[in-house]
């Protein structure tokens, strides 16, 4: 077998549609698009999209709204009265947190809300704190140290 005895598979090839080319191709007079109409008109076709006149659905769906910020940080939150369960003096970090499954995960870091009362002092480490949970843990005598 050499190159030039190379030839397609029986059925592989076709021959090339040759529109309104004579009543003999099967393909003349309208030239396979029918009779009149707008898609009967050379050069004319509706645009993309374009649904015959009815709403189209680009235009039947709600707009997209809001903004979303990339930058946006969020916080795994734990409230004060979560760390009345520790002993008075202890050092609270996150790794202690998520230790006691208080923290499941650490998102972008831990902030302290001051939702509850604390009676012991403690020593905490966070990324953030609320006004109010710095306020009641220097009250009650800890630290509230920003990492």
């Amino acid at each position: 077998m050499r190159l030039h005895d190379l030839r397609p598979a029986k059925g592989a090839t076709h021959e090339r549609k040759r529109v309104g080319r004579g009543i003999g191709s099967g393909m003349g007079k309208t030239s396979t698009k029918g009779h009149k109409g707008q898609k009967a008109r050379s050069g004319a076709s509706p645009r993309l999209g374009f649904e015959g006149g009815q709403t189209p659905l680009h235009r039947r769906l709600p707009q997209r709204a809001g903004f979303r910020n990339v930058n946006r940080k969020e916080y795994a939150v734990v409230n004060l009265d979560d760390l009345e369960r520790f002993e008075a003096g202890t050092e609270i970090n996150p790794e202690l947190l998520i230790n006691c499954g208080i923290v499941k995960s650490p998102k972008d870091g831990i902030k302290i809300l001051g939702n509850g009362d604390l009676t012991k002092a403690l020593n905490v480490r966070a990324n953030k704190f609320s006004k109010t949970a710095e306020e009641k843990l220097k009250a009650a005598g800890g630290t509230a140290e920003v990492l």
